[in-house]
Parts: C-alpha cells; sequence; structure tokens
C-alpha cells in the first residue's frame, strides 16, 4: 500500500466517492467520504504540493482512501 497520493490519485478518489454518492441538497453537499479528502486536496493545491502523505490525513479520510485503494485493487 502506498505511503503517499499525488493530486491526481486524491481528484480520482474524490470523484469515486461523488460517483457513488452523489451531492445532496440546495447546497450540493458531498458525502462524508469526499467531503474529508476535499480539504487535504484544496490545501495541496493552494501550496503547490505534489503528494501528501495518507498519515498525515484525518481518520476519516483514510478510511475513504482505504476503500478506493481497495476497489482499484478488485479491478485489476
Amino acid at each position: 500500500m502506498p505511503t503517499f497520493l499525488t493530486l491526481t490519485e486524491l481528484e480520482s478518489a474524490i470523484n469515486f466517492w461523488r460517483q457513488r454518492s452523489p451531492s445532496v441538497g440546495e447546497e450540493l453537499r458531498l458525502c462524508p467520504e469526499a467531503s474529508s479528502l476535499a480539504t487535504p486536496y484544496a490545501l495541496m493545491i493552494i501550496e503547490r504540493r505534489k503528494q501528501i502523505a495518507i498519515a498525515d490525513l484525518s481518520e476519516r479520510a483514510q478510511t475513504a482512501i482505504a476503500a478506493w485503494q481497495e476497489t482499484l485493487a478488485t479491478r485489476a
């Protein structure tokens, strides 16, 4: 299991969760998993970071990443 994520990988994980659980309400609220990944994604863009350590993510974000990675492994 990788210990770092690239911006592209984080974006793919967000899109996975958005497809699995589309935004809801008038404000188009993200599901908890996508929401937990959105903040580190935005910070990476602002800070111009190329990667982020999975260990630096919140527990919810780490769980969301693990589930996304599991689906990638089953497709291979």
